[in-house]
């Protein structure tokens, strides 16, 4: 397919690739393969471009260098629009990057986007109250852990500790959540729940933390947003679920990475993005 010479590029310096010298790298493959970026709005310093902005411009392609959260507000922000975003690996875990273009790094999929080897994909994505989530989904008191790595990021030690105490507490004690419908898993719920969205339905992932070792082994994997290296089962995949905190409490959740909370008691189904995305592989 045709795609765009033209483009807006969002970045966020605050994302794990974001650096002069990625951004750099970025603009070059842009020069090697023939693209101009018109404009690099510097996410959050200046703001996301509104699908009217970007139409008065004549452009039909923004291309997005950002982690998850950033990617995740401003694709959802542009639904309705009728150009087509490019998702770029510009974060830490470039989620939403893996499930468009696999495991490829930047020059890669630049290549691909001047070539035209490339669709337009409007990818299932997990909906709840709070939102949209692009690449996943984390319910329950264990994501008490994501406000221990923000610490982490931010150099504070103190903080970090304290945050990592507080979490430990939220994990151990806090009230379990669990499948309600469908009735999935154990009745007495986990510490976390993950939802990942797929062509194929959402996958459900519950993790628990029954021992010290356990509880060792999921926090570091929870820190490390490398939720599957902790234990955790499979529950199956499914196209809606309603999830209940077992002790009547909100639900805490992390939307692609960034926190929210819902009831004690919440639906989430799958639905269609609400813009095109481009895919360079065959997407899950």
């Amino acid at each position: 397919m045709t795609l765009p010479d033209k483009l807006w590029l969002l970045t966020n310096a605050k994302s794990g690739s974001n650096s002069e010298a990625a951004l750099e790298e970025l603009q070059s493959h842009c020069g090697t393969a023939g693209l101009s970026i018109e404009r690099t709005i510097r996410f959050p310093d200046e703001d996301i471009p509104t699908a009217a902005e970007l139409d008065l411009a004549g452009i039909g392609c923004l291309a997005i260098f950002t982690g998850d959260g950033t990617l995740n507000a401003a694709i959802t922000s542009l639904y309705g629009w009728s150009g087509a975003v490019l998702v770029l690996p510009g974060g830490t875990m470039n989620l939403l990057s893996i499930r468009m273009h696999g495991e490829s790094e930047v020059g890669t999929i630049i290549a691909r986007y001047k070539r035209g080897a490339m669709r337009r994909w409007r990818p299932l994505v997990a909906r709840c109250e709070a939102g949209d989530a692009l690449a996943g989904l984390l319910i329950g008191p264990g994501t008490a852990w994501g406000s221990v790595r923000e610490a982490m990021r931010d150099g504070d030690v103190a903080e970090t500790t304290a945050k990592a105490s507080e979490a430990m507490t939220e994990t151990t004690e806090g009230p379990q959540v669990h499948c309600l419908e469908p009735p999935l898993g154990r009745p007495e719920g986990y510490p976390l729940i993950e939802m990942t969205p797929s062509h194929r339905g959402m996958q459900i992932d519950a993790f628990h933390a029954d021992t010290p070792v356990e509880l060792a082994k999921q926090g570091w994997a929870l820190l490390r947003r490398s939720f599957r290296e902790g234990p955790h089962d499979l529950l199956g995949l499914v196209d809606r679920v309603v999830l209940e905190d077992c002790g009547g409490q909100p639900l805490g959740v992390l939307i692609d990475g960034e926190p929210a909370q819902l009831g004690s008691r919440a639906a989430f189904e799958l639905v269609p993005c609400g813009v095109d995305l481009l895919a360079s592989q065959h997407g899950y």
